[in-house]
């Protein structure tokens, strides 16, 4: 199929990218087009959270967005939630708590708990379960995942 123009923002920077297939996904532009390598492709379903983004704010699945779906859109990925030297205090929780092995669902856990968060300043054990769920992770670090969570909680009411 031909492709069209689109515009969105990207981490805060109006992007216009003329060449967009309408067969791409956000997570295929992101990674493709603008070079972006925080959101993973895990199962291309959905499924899995590794492609997790947010669209205006909401944590959504990139691999099952089309990328025309977002015209207008604005998109944080993982870059553009904190850099080194200025994480994100979930960034900062999952550094301190070692929440990662592999690293290849950290961008879904980290975008889906700052989603969280942002939500709900202080979850519950349960919500905090709830709300990672549906983001998979093979390497077994759900208890320091959980940790950093929760350490991402006290470091946002600190900084309040």
């Amino acid at each position: 199929m031909r492709s069209s123009g689109l515009a969105c923002t990207v981490n805060g920077r109006e992007v216009e990218l003329p060449g967009v297939s309408r067969e791409a996904s956000l997570l295929h532009m992101l990674r493709n087009d603008l070079g972006l390598n925080g959101p993973k492709y895990g199962c291309g379903l959905g499924q899995c959270g590794a492609c997790t983004v947010w669209v205006d704010g909401v944590a959504a699945r990139a691999c099952v967005i089309p990328a025309h779906g977002v015209a207008g859109r604005a998109i944080t990925t993982l870059e553009g939630l904190g850099s080194r030297g200025d994480w994100h205090p979930v960034q900062q929780a999952f550094e301190d708590a070692q929440a990662a092995q592999c690293g290849y669902c950290l961008n879904g856990m980290v975008m889906q708990a700052a989603a969280l968060l942002a939500r709900d300043p202080q979850p519950s054990e349960e919500r905090i379960r709830a709300e990672l769920s549906g983001n998979l992770c093979r390497c077994g670090t759900h208890i320091e995942i959980l940790d950093a969570v929760r350490r991402a909680a006290v470091l946002m009411s600190a900084k309040s």
